[in-house]
C-alpha cells in the first residue's frame, strides 16, 4: 500500500532518522518501511558511490581500443538527446519526435570492465533535468513495476527522456519479458534507452559477449539498441574474491553498540524478515544506516532467500554501508550448486559486493582486534 511521505519518515521506528538517535544499535528486522510511489521513482538514479563519475574519469586501457571507441560513441548518444520537440512536454505531443540516432544503446562486455562508470557517466551528460531521466538496475526496474503494477510503472517513466539499466539479467525468462515489454511502452513513448548486462560465468571462454543473448531476448526491441563492445579482464578469471574471516559473535555486538548509525540482527531474523518487505523498500530499509553488523551468518540454501539476500546485497552496496559479521564468510554464502545455477551471476555478484562491505567494516571503530 502507498503511503504518504510523512509515513515514510515515522516508519515503524522512525527509520528516517539516523538509526542511532537512542545511542544504540536498530534492527532491519524490526523495521517495515512504507514508501510513496513518489520516492521509488525519485531515486531512480546512480547510486552514491557513482555520484562522481564522468566520461572524463573513465580511464581507458591502452590496450583496449573499446573503450576509448565506447567513450566516444556514449557521449555522443547524450548530445544527441537534445531538448524535446520545440521545448514543449511530450504530453503536449501528438506523436513522438524521432530520435536521430538509434533509440537505445547496448554496452555489452564482462565483469569488472567500466560498463557501469560508463552507464551513469551517460546518465550524467544527458542534457535532461533529473527528473526526466531515471537510472536503475534490472532488479530494481522488476522491483518497481512489482511495487506500482505494469500500467502506473509505464505512467511513471513514460515522460522521462532516457532510462538507463544497469545489470540487464536474462535467467529468469518472465522478468525478461515483462521488463523488455515496459521498454517497447517507452520506447513507443520516445524515451531514449541504455543497457549494460554482464557475460554469465557458464560462458567464460566462448569467444563472445552477451549480445547475441540480450538481442536476441529482447526480441522486437532489439531494433532499437546499438550494441557497443567493450572488452577487458573479465574478474572471474580471478575467481571468487577471497572474503576477510569472519568476526565472532561478542566482537560484533561490542562494535555495533559503539558504532554511530549501527544496525545489530542476528542473521537468520533478517533473513525471515526481508520475505515480508518488498524488495522495493529495502533501500528505505537501510535509511539512516551507517554501518550493518550480521551476527550468525549461515550458508543460504533456499534460493528466494538467497534472491532476496542479494536485493539487500545490492541496496547496502549501493550506500557504501560496511558490513561485519560472525559466522560463515561471505564466500561460503551460497552452495556451490546455487554459484552453478541458473542464477549464478547475481550470486557472484553479491558475493563480491558483500566481500568488499565486510572489508570496509574492518576499518570501523574497534574492529581491529583479533577475531
Amino acid at each position: 500500500m502507498v503511503v504518504s511521505t510523512s509515513a515514510v519518515s515515522s516508519g515503524t521506528d522512525g527509520i528516517a532518522a539516523s538509526a542511532a538517535t537512542d545511542g544504540g544499535p536498530v534492527a532491519l528486522s524490526g523495521r517495515t518501511p512504507q514508501v510513496p510511489v513518489e520516492r521509488l521513482v525519485a531515486e531512480m538514479v546512480p547510486p552514491p558511490r557513482f555520484d562522481s563519475v564522468r566520461f572524463d574519469s573513465y580511464i581507458p586501457d591502452p590496450g583496449q581500443p573499446s573503450q576509448s571507441a565506447a567513450v566516444k560513441a556514449l557521449s555522443a548518444f547524450a548530445g544527441s538527446l537534445g531538448e524535446p520537440e520545440s521545448g514543449r512536454k511530450r504530453w503536449f505531443r501528438r506523436e513522438p519526435a524521432a530520435p536521430t540516432g538509434p533509440g537505445g544503446v547496448y554496452l555489452d562486455g564482462g565483469y569488472g570492465v567500466g560498463k557501469t562508470h560508463l552507464l551513469a557517466s551517460l546518465w550524467h551528460a544527458a542534457p535532461a533535468p533529473r527528473e526526466a531521466k531515471a537510472f536503475g538496475t534490472f532488479v530494481e526496474l522488476t522491483n518497481l513495476v512489482g511495487a506500482l503494477g505494469f500500467q502506473r510503472a509505464v505512467s511513471a517513466l513514460s515522460g522521462h527522456r532516457l532510462v538507463c539499466i544497469d545489470e540487464f539479467e536474462l535467467d529468469d525468462p518472465g522478468d525478461t519479458v515483462l521488463v523488455s515489454t515496459l521498454l517497447g511502452k517507452l520506447a513507443d513513448a520516445g524515451v531514449r534507452l541504455a543497457a549494460t548486462s554482464n557475460t554469465l560465468p557458464g560462458k567464460l571462454g566462448e569467444g563472445r559477449f552477451a549480445a547475441t543473448d540480450f538481442m536476441r531476448e529482447i526480441q522486437g526491441l532489439s531494433a532499437r539498441f546499438q550494441s557497443l563492445r567493450i572488452d577487458g579482464e573479465d574478474y572471474r578469471h580471478r575467481g571468487l574474491p577471497a572474503a576477510p574471516t569472519p568476526y565472532d559473535d561478542e566482537q560484533v555486538t561490542r562494535t555495533a553498540l559503539t558504532t554511530p548509525g549501527a544496525a545489530l540482527d542476528d542473521f537468520g531474523a533478517l533473513a525471515d524478515h526481508l520475505a515480508r518487505v518488498h524488495p522495493s523498500r529495502y533501500g528505505a530499509l537501510c535509511d539512516g544506516v551507517d554501518a550493518v553488523f550480521l551476527r550468525g551468518v549461515e550458508q543460504v540454501t533456499d534460493q528466494a532467500t538467497a534472491l532476496r539476500l542479494v536485493v539487500l546485497a545490492d541496496r547496502l552496496y549501493d550506500r557504501e554501508v560496511p558490513v561485519m559479521a560472525s559466522g560463515v564468510p561471505f564466500d561460503r554464502l551460497f552452495s556451490a550448486d546455487m554459484l552453478a545455477g541458473g542464477y549464478r551471476k547475481k550470486y557472484f555478484r553479491a558475493v563480491s559486493r558483500l566481500t568488499s562491505l565486510a572489508r570496509d567494516a574492518e576499518r570501523l571503530n574497534g574492529a581491529g582486534g583479533a577475531r
